[in-house]
């Protein structure tokens, strides 16, 4: 499928992440899994060292980067496309030295003044997502008059400020920030409406996987995050439907089959 979206797959290092915190936290663990992903089909593997699940505390950005610099450098040794899940651009900086070739910054270059710097250096695609604070406290931000005229506008001011500071926008991807200071119903009508995102003019990087809102369906009361990956693969093939050029999930397999399935409607269609 030469037009499918992106699939990045998750490598969380960490203790605490909301579906799979420790169980990569030892580089070896985090880069067989990786490969795993790859075998399944990811484009790219995203590797974090510190939670933005609601409510993580911060991690420190040496600790972070004893974490995820050792898996970028095997993963890239092997070849493979690796980007750096961070806030930190000290962080970011140490994952491109290692082999990242991606940055993915859920604050949008906002929590680390230093990271547009770091970035323009590099000279390397930068994930910039909507955001409005850290985990302690985005719930309380979750006020909106339009959410989806919000982000769009939001995501502007970054863009140009980001552009501003040196960083190419041919650069650029926008992630709406799905379950960032947003409740459920924000999350639904931001997925509904990426056409307004679109006028932006970038592509749009989108992750969904396991979270919360999907977990409020009523068929899934009570399950556990890994019960998310079906509805996750469902959202996964409308986005790709709707033109988005990248997806980031934790079960690239069953993504990919949905990606199939969307491929095959096409061709009937065609």
């Amino acid at each position: 499928m030469a037009d499918r979206p992106l699939l990045v797959g998750i490598i969380n290092v960490t203790p605490d992440s909301f579906s799979d915190g420790g169980l990569f936290r030892e580089p070896d663990a985090a880069v067989a899994h990786a490969l795993r992903l790859v075998e399944q089909g990811a484009d790219w593997i995203d590797v974090g060292g510190e939670s933005t699940r609601p409510g993580a505390d911060r991690v420190p950005p040496d600790e972070e980067q004893r974490r995820v610099v050792p898996v970028v450098a095997a993963l890239a040794e092997r070849g493979i496309r690796v980007s750096i899940d961070t806030m930190s651009a000290a962080t970011a900086q140490a994952a491109v030295h290692a082999g990242a070739g991606m940055v993915n910054d859920v604050s949008g270059g906002l929590a680390d003044p230093g990271m547009a710097s770091v970035v323009a250096e590099a000279d390397v695609p930068f994930v910039l997502m909507h955001w409005r604070g850290h985990s302690a406290d985005m719930a309380s931000r979750a006020v909106y008059g339009d959410v989806v005229a919000e982000v769009r506008d939001e995501l502007a001011d970054r863009v140009a400020s980001l552009t501003a500071e040196g960083v190419r926008r041919e650069r650029l991807l926008l992630d709406p920030g799905v379950g960032f200071a947003k409740d459920g119903g924000h999350n639904w009508r931001v997925l509904a409406n990426l056409r307004v995102l679109r006028e932006l003019g970038l592509p749009l990087y989108v992750g969904v996987s396991r979270k919360r809102f999907l977990g409020a369906l009523p068929s899934l009361a009570g399950s556990d995050a890994e019960a998310r990956d079906l509805p996750t693969a469902v959202v996964s093939a409308l986005l790709a439907l709707d033109g988005v050029a990248a997806l980031r999930v934790h079960d690239v397999a069953a993504t990919v089959t949905a990606l199939e399935v969307v491929e095959a409607w096409r061709e009937a269609s065609a």
